[in-house]
């Protein structure tokens, strides 16, 4: 008997997703925990293994928007089938049955029926088209040309193109307007001088890399300082809830990374090996819900795109985010006289209901004196 393969649960308040992808074809065999589809949700896309192994029967099309719990395979572990095979089998159960002792005179009858015995039977056909092309869709295969809601544009002779938002775009727009109207979101800024934390990557790049598999990046620095600071100013890396203020004792770090598909926030528990792996699996498409999930302070590096200046709005219901920007080499005075340093333009978004100003620009002092001096992050672990 088959067994049905339906969408799961993919995370808290997540009731539907996008099937953007079949991994496999109808009639395919699969084996156990193979991934067989790819969903998506206003969160993130994740690939749906197979529960069992056996031949996959397809029920829903790529692009179609499916409920959690609802069925959109089956497997049949105990069919032998292959994919071609299977493909032919409904023209075989159109075929005169095995059991019948007269197999040879009857397939030969249905090309001589229509001249002279019933030339009405074949008009009533296109009536019950619609019921068979439902009837006919759990087994239908998905075209080589079919894409996600998200790809499919409508285009105008005046050059104009419509394309659907997709469910995470959707969600970025509703939790930005979101912020923006609950929260009291302010902005505060300073600058630090990056020449330390660039002397020490420089050299102790190598044999970082050599021990570790990884280069040693700029957001790892400012995520230990921002957990220094954080542990400082609690309240930062605390949210509101009702009348309520729940104050975290752990950091749970996300950082904003983009992908093709929009701005996604996975969170960190092991700083500099978790930033590679997750930076590389949001980019994929390969975060699992629970990545995404839990995060109490968040991180953004604009200066990879090469912003110098921007204010970072907050991830909801979060109290703060850090911006980062790009490295500029600029004049600055130091000890009375002017010399080139690479410096960089940092930004604290706070909401203001729960932070006051005070925690904040202390806050980003804090973040700018770790990491003019690094060592400190040593000291203070």
């Amino acid at each position: 008997m088959p067994s049905n393969v339906e969408v799961p649960a993919v995370g808290e308040s997540i009731t539907e997703a996008t099937l953007l992808r079949w991994h496999k074809q109808e009639g395919d065999r699969v084996t156990v925990d193979e991934p067989i589809c790819e969903l998506e949700t206003d969160k993130a896309t994740v690939d749906l293994p197979a529960p069992i192994g056996g031949v996959l029967h397809l029920m829903k099309q790529a692009g179609e928007t499916v409920q959690v719990g609802e069925v959109i395979a089956q497997i049949d572990e105990s069919a032998a089938p292959t994919a071609a095979s299977e493909s032919a089998e409904p023209a075989s159960r159109e075929a005169p049955p095995p059991e019948s002792g007269e197999p040879t005179p009857r397939p030969k009858a249905p090309a001589k029926m229509p001249p002279p015995a019933k030339p009405q039977e074949p008009k009533p056909a296109p009536k019950p088209e619609p019921g068979p092309a439902k009837s006919a869709k759990p087994v239908a295969p998905p075209r080589a040309t079919e894409t996600s809601a998200a790809q499919t544009s409508s285009s105008s002779n005046e050059g104009i193109r419509r394309v659907p938002m997709s469910k995470i775009r959707r969600s970025i727009a509703d939790r930005m307007v979101r912020a923006q109207q609950t929260m009291a979101m302010l902005t505060t800024f300073n600058e630090i001088d990056m020449t330390a934390v660039q002397e020490l990557r420089a050299g102790h790049q190598d044999r970082f890399k050599k021990a570790h598999g990884f280069s040693l990046g700029l957001v790892s620095f400012f995520a230990w300082a921002s957990a220094l600071a954080l542990k400082q100013f609690p309240v930062l890396n605390a949210q509101l809830d009702g009348n309520d203020i729940v104050y975290h004792d752990h950091v749970n770090l996300g950082v904003a990374v983009s992908t093709e598909r929009g701005l996604v926030v996975p969170v960190l528990r092991n700083i500099e090996a978790e930033i590679k792996r997750v930076a590389a699996a949001a980019k994929d498409g390969k975060l699992s819900i629970d990545e995404l999930s839990g995060g109490t302070f968040t991180i953004t590096n604009g200066g990879v795109f090469g912003s110098l200046f921007s204010t970072p709005i907050l991830n909801p219901p979060q109290t703060g985010i850090l911006g980062m920007h790009t490295i500029q080499e600029r004049p600055v005075a130091i000890g009375g006289q002017v010399q080139i340093r690479p410096m960089m333009y940092v930004a604290l978004s706070y909401d203001h209901r729960l932070a006051d100003g005070h925690d904040a620009v202390a806050f980003l002092v804090r973040i700018k004196q770790v990491l003019e001096d690094p060592i400190q992050m040593l000291l203070e672990i």
